[in-house]
């Protein structure tokens, strides 16, 4: 029986934390996916407060959160990118599933459902693997020079993997396909902050707890 003061290591696997969430119900989930992934499939309970935004809200979230609080995306990139925004703002009690939500959702754990959305990750992969194609097709049929846009995007994907910092992921999080109209990202740090159920979407009242989301 896991004790409610066990330590919890910094990367937790999702069947640890769903034993984790069992003994201490007060671990804060934060998921930092944009609304459209959040709100296709997500860990009940979670609050989603986008990778984007996160940085304005750093020192609100340190100075009202003192629990642990356990950092979420699709497979741990983001969280990880989180984790150093939030540190930076001064938050220690911090921690990372292992594998995302695609870890939890690959182990078996309850998860949330709404509209299938395709997730940052694999949109990032479909417009790279769309432009490169693209440009090389133009390069053999049109004119050699189309050739600097397959260049550019390869380049771009080099970048991506030594800086883990990917900006057609970051123009792409902004798209209105990824971001529901109806949310308030400040309702959901509000809820984050006092431990109410996630909020943030204009939805009846039976579907805001574990189903909510939210943007800017």
């Amino acid at each position: 029986m896991m004790k409610i003061n066990q330590p919890i290591a910094p990367v937790v696997g999702a069947g640890e934390l769903a034993a984790l969430l069992r003994e201490q119900p007060g671990i804060r989930l934060l998921d930092v996916r944009t609304p459209g992934e959040y709100e296709s499939v997500h860990i009940p309970g979670a609050y989603n407060v986008p990778l984007d935004t996160l940085g304005e809200h750093g020192d609100e979230i340190r100075a009202h959160v003192e629990t642990p609080v356990v950092l979420v995306c699709q497979s741990g990139n983001r969280a990880r990118k989180a984790e150093e925004a939030l540190r930076q703002a001064g938050m220690p009690n911090l921690h990372v599933l292992d594998g995302g939500v695609n870890g939890w959702v690959a182990a078996g754990q309850r998860v949330a459902r709404g509209a299938e959305r395709v997730s940052l990750e694999r949109q990032v992969r479909i417009v790279a693997g769309a432009l490169a194609a693209t440009g090389g097709l133009l390069a053999v049929g049109l004119n050699p020079l189309f050739g600097l846009l397959a260049a550019f995007v390869g380049s771009g994907l080099v970048f991506a993997g030594v800086t883990d910092t990917c900006g057609m992921a970051m123009v792409l999080s902004r798209l209105p396909y990824n971001r529901p109209a109806s949310c308030d990202v400040d309702a959901m740090v509000q809820a984050l902050k006092t431990g109410a159920a996630p909020a943030g979407m204009g939805r009846a009242p039976a579907a805001s707890a574990g189903t909510a989301s939210c943007s800017r």
